[in-house]
């Protein structure tokens, strides 16, 4: 143990303890830009800088470790003066017309600014700006980035992609696409981990906002929207309303108040994905298919665009089924038009996700001939929903908890869990377990298969269905996806099942969902989907009255041509960059 003192506090940690963490033991926050735990601790940008007793250099607090005896001050004269200075050349390299910044009011170095009464910039205004595709799904403003390379790291160290870098020497030094790339040649899987690390607005998703208003004030157009079921999880995190007083119900009654003509939960959709992806599971299965390599889950479009770029040869091992929100799209544009007597040409589908990769995934050549378009018109995500919430100055305190628009209203808990990592396995299994015994499980008879924590990237299990026998596993985040693959390929692990997501938690904390700057709540926000599966009427897919019905009317049955036309497709439609 260590003593020192902190701001004249006494203090003892444990030896190694750094300066930032020895402060916080005690609730003294050490402001910060730069720093993100086990990520990021490099001291790029000096706001952390605090003054020893007796010494004349000031220390970064973030990658400096305590020491007997140290007398440490946080927020003295020198500090403030020099933090203070720190942050005034940092803002004499970036863009803050704040007003029009997709991160105001959410914004660390807008924060610190105001904090240090910030109210002029004496240096000369050095600004970076570089040209940007403005249709990729994942935007980056050269301009507003303060080079704290979180993105590096996080795309590194997370998700082994490597798609950003720094460059040049000096002054001239920046972030870039790595490899002197555009981004749409990186290979980068738009999980969006990039963005919610990043402290400021250097990183966003494209803004679909304008399109979603477009389609609602034409009154030739039918606006249905669905909303992922990660989403109410985290939709009011940034607009003052508690997680209790935040259902599902009242995002439905916001969307009605924007001018959406039909509101829908994904869940219903991730019921009928489970539909068609245990059938296939059980069929692979005793086709002697899974002899060596599973079949991997295809819901998640961060993880199949890092299959297709950095693991090719792996493409048949997913399963054709489309995800929930392509299927509900797909459902949209020809069972539903047709029960409803629409025409799928003015029928505009909007899907609410807490993604960006769904933005690329809605304009790939994935759709049926039946109709024109894509399944999905237009993705927006959490952010962008929260944001249309104040745009369209909605009254919080007014929403009402609406249920979703006939036919499509019943959902089961299996598919809420679809937002959390081993959600989907877990929602697959109790119906492949009901297909191969002809009865239910329990509710939570497969539980062993749902993470328990952050640090948690693969949970394993094997489970005896009848007389069979099935190994499974469920993996969150990118790098531990790579391990896992790599253990498959070099013979270390087998398995006839595997789930994976590309955002650590899953959806719960995909690249979309609002941002709190060094926190991750993901595996908070999965709790609550669990709690919600376990008070659920229905918790199993094959259950749910509404998707027996449109088997009865439109598919017949899982794995049917009508199905197999509709809900399923072949990942050889369109290719990937390969990674380096």
């Amino acid at each position: 143990m260590v003593n020192c003192t902190i701001d004249h506090i006494p203090v003892t940690v444990p030896a190694n303890t750094t300066i930032m963490q020895a402060a916080e033991s005690i609730g003294i926050a050490v402001p910060h830009l730069c720093f993100l735990k086990d990520l990021n601790e490099i001291a790029a940008c000096r706001v952390c800088a605090v003054e020893i007793k007796g010494t004349d250099r000031l220390l970064t607090a973030c990658n400096n470790v305590v020491a007997e005896g140290m007398a440490i001050l946080t927020n003295s004269p020198k500090v403030t003066v020099d933090r203070r200075r720190t942050v005034q050349m940092i803002l004499s390299q970036h863009d803050f017309r704040c007003a029009t910044c997709v991160r105001s009011r959410n914004c660390s170095l807008q924060d610190l600014a105001g904090d240090l009464n910030i109210q002029d910039v004496p240096f000369e205004s050095c600004i970076e700006r570089r040209p940007w595709n403005r249709d990729f799904p994942l935007i980056r403003d050269a301009a507003k980035c303060i080079k704290c390379m979180r993105c590096i790291q996080v795309c590194d160290k997370m998700q082994s992609l490597g798609v950003w870098d720094f460059e040049g020497t000096g002054s001239r030094s920046t972030v870039n696409v790595s490899h002197a790339r555009n981004i749409e040649d990186a290979g980068c899987s738009l999980c969006g981990q990039c963005v919610t690390h990043c402290p400021v607005g250097a990183l966003s998703e494209r803004d679909d906002t304008g399109r979603f208003l477009r389609a609602v004030m034409d009154p030739d157009t039918t606006v249905a929207v669905q909303v992922a079921p990660a989403v109410r999880t985290a939709w009011a995190e940034s607009l003052g309303l508690p997680l209790e007083a935040a259902p599902v119900g009242k995002i439905f009654d916001a969307l009605k108040k924007m001018g959406a003509d039909y509101v829908f939960d994904t869940a219903f959709s991730a019921d009928l994905t489970i539909m068609e992806e245990a059938n296939e599971l059980v069929a692979r299965f005793a086709a002697g298919d899974l002899a060596e390599r599973p079949m991997f889950t295809s819901c998640c479009p961060g993880w199949v665009r890092f299959l297709k770029s950095e693991y090719p040869h792996l493409e048949s091992r997913l399963s054709t089924a489309k995800s929930p929100m392509q299927m509900f799209g797909s459902v949209m544009k020809t069972a539903f038009a047709e029960d409803q007597n629409l025409d799928p040409n003015r029928l505009f589908s909007v899907a609410v996700m807490p993604c960006l990769a769904k933005k690329s995934e809605a304009e790939m050549p994935l759709y049926a001939g039946e109709y024109a378009g894509h399944e999905t018109d237009c993705v927006l995500t959490t952010r962008e929903f929260a944001r249309l919430i104040r745009a369209c100055h909605i009254n919080m305190a007014t929403l009402e908890a609406v249920p979703a628009d006939t036919l499509y209203q019943s959902v089961s808990g299996a598919g809420i869990i679809f937002g959390a990592t081993g959600g989907v396995m877990e929602a697959a299994l109790r119906t492949a377990y009901h297909t191969l015994t002809g009865r239910n499980c329990p509710g939570d008879h497969f539980a062993d298969v749902r993470a328990t924590g952050q640090d948690t990237g693969v949970t394993e299990a094997t489970f005896a269905i009848g007389d069979t026998s099935l190994r499974v596993a469920a993996v969150s985040g990118l790098a531990n996806t790579r391990r896992l693959i790599e253990a498959l390929e070099a013979g270390r692990a087998r398995y006839d099942f595997v789930e994976v997501m590309a955002c650590p938690g899953g959806c719960v904390g995909g690249g979309g969902q609002p941002i709190h700057d060094g926190e991750e709540r993901a595996f908070a926000r999965g709790k609550n989907l669990y709690f919600l599966d376990r008070g659920a009427p229905i918790r199993h897919c094959h259950e749910n009255p509404d998707i027996r019905a449109l088997y009865r009317d439109h598919y017949g049955e899982p794995g049917s041509p009508a199905a197999r036309r509709l809900l399923h497709t072949d990942h050889r439609h369109w290719a990937m960059p390969r990674g380096l």
